[in-house]
């Protein structure tokens, strides 16, 4: 994933941050430095994981994905994997609609 792309889901994780915990992150920073992206990524999750917020939690895994060389943190518990399955299933599908009319 390019610096651009990572940079956009922190804008995004950053306004969520905001909009939901009042807190203020900098979004430069936590696109560019590990440790730091980590530690917020990792604080999302946990107030995700506490206040049920399925959007939230997505948002802070997809970031913590998006760093380089970093671990991801743990699975979520509230179906992530379903999601991410349900994400992928139309996607499928529409390459095998295109490639079913060709």
């Amino acid at each position: 994933m390019n610096d651009s792309e990572r940079l956009a889901i922190a804008a995004h994780l950053h306004v969520a941050l905001r909009r939901k915990t009042g807190r203020v992150t900098d979004t430069e920073w936590m696109a560019s430095d590990t440790a730091y992206g980590q530690a917020m990524a990792q604080f999302a999750l946990n107030h995700a994981r506490s206040h049920q917020d399925a959007e939230l939690e997505r948002l802070a895994l997809r970031f913590a994905a998006s760093l380089p060389g970093a671990p991801a943190p743990a699975a979520a518990t509230m179906g992530t994997a379903g999601a991410a399955a349900d994400a992928a299933a139309p996607v499928a599908s529409a390459k095998r609609y295109v490639g079913g009319l060709r």
